[in-house]
């Protein structure tokens, strides 16, 4: 386990504070799990402060993507040899960028999509397949993930994204831990 600002090299992956990754092999299979992320398609993986991130969590980048509308979805251009114009005045789906709110916990051997949105708070169930964003403090699970619930009432949730405790200094996070780690919301009012 580590906190993976520490291990991160790729520019187009940005991690927030105290974000960590457990990997029962090694840590450094954190941007192997980063698939089809290249340099030319320009899309950043950006996940925020305080995640949780379980062992085998792949996050599938723009680069993955084939034309769906045409006729065949085949690469032809990417092989050259008389196939190199194949994509001329044509462009492979771009979803945009992967973000990963906080205090968001991935769950081992999830899957994340191309430019899915993902809110603060969430959990992603084990083996899931998230396909489109997820509301904030809401859990999904399944292929596709889908709703199982919501973590806390709408004013619960109003309140704990008005608070943003991620962005507090560390000294009142630490202060705080014991309530953070609780299920009363009235020190949130201070």
């Amino acid at each position: 386990m580590c906190f993976l600002k520490n291990i991160i090299t790729n520019p187009n992956i940005i991690i927030g504070d105290y974000t960590y990754y457990d990997d029962f092999e090694d840590v450094a299979n954190f941007e192997k799990n980063v698939k089809y992320h290249f340099d030319f398609t320009g899309d950043k993986l950006i996940i925020g402060k305080f995640c949780m991130i379980a062992s085998d969590v792949t996050f599938i980048m723009n680069g993955a993507n084939h034309l769906s509308a045409s006729i065949s979805a085949y690469p032809f251009a990417i092989f050259g040899d008389g196939w190199e114009n194949a994509m001329e005045g044509k462009s492979y789906p771009f979803k945009g960028n992967t973000l990963i709110g906080n205090d968001v916990w991935l769950g081992y051997k999830s899957c994340i999509m191309p430019g899915v949105n993902i809110g603060h708070g969430a959990i992603v169930a084990s083996h899931a397949v998230v396909t489109k964003d997820v509301a904030p403090y809401t859990i999904v699970g399944g292929n596709p993930a889908q709703v199982i619930r919501k973590r806390f009432t709408e004013d619960q949730i109003d309140q704990l994204l008005k608070t943003a405790w991620w962005d507090w200094d560390i000294e009142k996070i630490t202060r705080h831990s014991a309530d953070l780690t609780g299920a009363n919301f009235d020190f949130l009012k201070d």
